[in-house]
Order: structure tokens, then sequence, then C-alpha cells
């Protein structure tokens, strides 16, 4: 794991920023939802190394390959520190879990393409419902912070770009539709409750770990087997894709800042690119052409997303420190070794 922004001075802010609303970091007790998930795994990571106490809470749903998530905390529970609690969000009353400062809501049933038909009963129970007990959890809890971790996915076919915080949301997925319905929970219950609660909303997140569904993992392990990598449309669609690390410390730039309550962010990596450039990118890794087969469009897949992260630079001095070549050159790196 990269540490290469975590000096004091640091421009995505920190324990040790001059903007005097931030908070300490070390001896922190945390709560991590989704910890076995890939971003909850490398989060906790970082809260570990920042001296923070974790518990993490996991319900190891079947979305993909259990042993994946139990490969992504094994390294985890070697720490002192840090405990693993196997249990669903939805009963969290009947878990003892107290003396938390700090909520890094992870935890959700993933997958645009996924959430349509029958499956859309997961996304309910795992996105909203989840979200809603762990807020009446959060509200007779002596909080500072409540992160959560919402998604592009809220905006949809966006009329311009880039995507600024107060466009109006236009979902095209059930998926989005869920995420936006969490953040207006989180929103009523700062309102209501004063539970101290903060949306960032991740742009296409990237990196070792990645999920097997997510196109990146797709297209480097079909390379690297020598099969064609499969393409939804025309490869003209555009992302702004994000590395894990800068997702990480975007969740902890967000926890430490008082101003960021109440409040939503956008966080991208500022790599936007088609699927074409990636695949050039990746032709250059594998040092080979790579062979492509075109499949139609999914169904709620945007076909452009560019994240205005102005607000988090301005008031979480937030900026994403990991070009794409180089995170994918790290991700490439991560398939190699195993």
């Amino acid at each position: 794991m990269q540490n290469g922004s975590d000096s004091e001075n640091s421009p995505n802010g920190g324990p040790g920023g001059d903007s005097g609303s931030s908070r300490p970091f070390p001896g922190k007790h945390c709560l991590v939802t989704g910890a076995a998930g890939f971003v909850g795994s490398h989060l906790c990571r970082r809260l570990l190394e920042k001296g923070c106490r974790v518990t993490g809470i996991d319900c190891f749903t079947d979305y993909y390959e259990q042993g994946l998530k139990e490969k992504n905390v094994s390294h985890l529970l070697e720490e002192p520190d840090f405990k693993l609690l196997r249990s669903d969000i939805i009963d969290i009353d009947e878990i003892r879990i107290e003396g938390v400062d700090w909520v890094f809501h992870q935890a959700a049933q993933a997958g645009v393409r996924a959430s349509w038909g029958k499956e859309f009963n997961h996304y309910t129970r795992h996105n909203v419902l989840a979200t809603q007990r762990l807020l009446e959890w959060a509200r007779r809890s002596s909080l500072e912070s409540f992160v959560f971790a919402s998604s592009s996915s809220v905006y949809g076919d966006a009329g311009k770009l880039p995507m600024h915080e107060e466009d109006l949301p236009r979902p095209m997925s059930p998926y989005g539709v869920t995420k936006l319905a969490a953040e207006h929970l989180c929103n009523l219950y700062h309102q209501n409750f004063a539970v101290p609660a903060v949306s960032l909303r991740y742009f296409t997140v990237y990196g070792p770990g990645q999920r097997p569904d997510m196109a990146f993992h797709r297209f480097i392990r079909a390379i690297m087997e020598g099969r064609e990598v499969i393409v939804y449309g025309t490869g003209e669609q555009t992302r702004d894709f994000t590395f894990i690390e800068d997702i990480v410390e975007a969740n902890l730039a967000a926890a430490s800042s008082e101003q960021a309550v109440g409040r939503v962010y956008n966080i991208g990596g500022g790599s936007r690119i088609s699927v074409k450039g990636v695949l050039s990118i990746l032709e250059e890794l594998a040092q080979k052409p790579v062979r492509v087969r075109h499949e139609p469009v999914q169904a709620g897949d945007p076909p452009h997303t560019f994240a205005d992260t102005s607000r988090a630079e301005e008031e979480l001095r937030f900026r994403p420190q990991t070009p794409l070549k180089k995170g994918l050159a790290l991700m490439w790196k991560s398939f190699r070794e195993g």
C-alpha cells in the first residue's frame, strides 16, 4: 500500500492539516462495514496504520467468491487492533459494539448490471434497509463522523460534464436508485437527529484487489490468460477512474473534517478516459496486442462519467495522487505476483 500522500502536510488532509477543523487519528475506534470487500479491506489497513482500533463487520454475501473476501481480511486478522464480526448490519442491534468514534459505511450489494429483475430485493435489503438500521444505531451513539460510500451511479446519464454535487441525480439503474435512497437517509438522519453523516460519491474505483466483476479485473485476467477482452458497447464510453488509495484517503479526509458533516462530495481520480484508451495502456503493459470482442451495451451503464471534485479539493483538501497509467501498472503487477 502506498504511503506517498501520508505526510503531515498532505494535500489530502489529515491530522497535521492547518484548517483548524481536523480531528486527530490515533486511538480512534472505527467501525468499517463491508470490511472484507475491496474498499473496506484497504480502508481497514490504512486506519490501522494510522493508529486506530478497527472493528470490521461483513456478512460475506455470495455476490462473488467468498475466498477472495477471506483473502482480503487474512492480513487484517493478524493485527491486534482489528476485530472482525461476521454479521449482517441489519442485525446490528443484537451486536455489542461500543465506544465507536468513526463509522465508515462501505457495505453494499454492488453491481449495476445485476440489480435488475428478481435480484433487486438484495439491493433494497443491503443498500437501503441495512443503511437505515445502521443510522438508527448511529443516532443512539456518540459518533464524531459517519462516512457513507455512495456512487457516481446516482447521476446516471448526466446532461452535462463534469458532474457536480448540485446536479439533479437521474439514476439509470436500480443499483443507482438504492445508493441515492441511502444518501437521502443519511441526510435525513443528519437533519433530524444530528448524525454526523457525510456521503462520498465514488467514481469507478480500481486497483489491486478489485472485484472480479469489474472491467479492469476482467480485462487484465483475460489478457494474461490469452482470451478475448469483452467490451460492452463501442469502447468510446468514458469513465473517471479512481485509484483505491485515493478513495481511502478521501474517507480519512472526510472523517477527520468537521466541515464535511452534512455534505456530499464527488471523489474522482482525474483520469477520465475511454475504454479504448484503457485497452491501449494495457497493451503497453502486456507488450502484445489485445483481442477484443464487442457486445451490446448493458442496461444501466451511462455513456460517460466525469467528476467535478472542486468541492472536495476546497473543503477536504483532497486531490487524487495516482495517475491512471501508474495505477494500472500497480494493478497489473499485483496480478503477476498473484
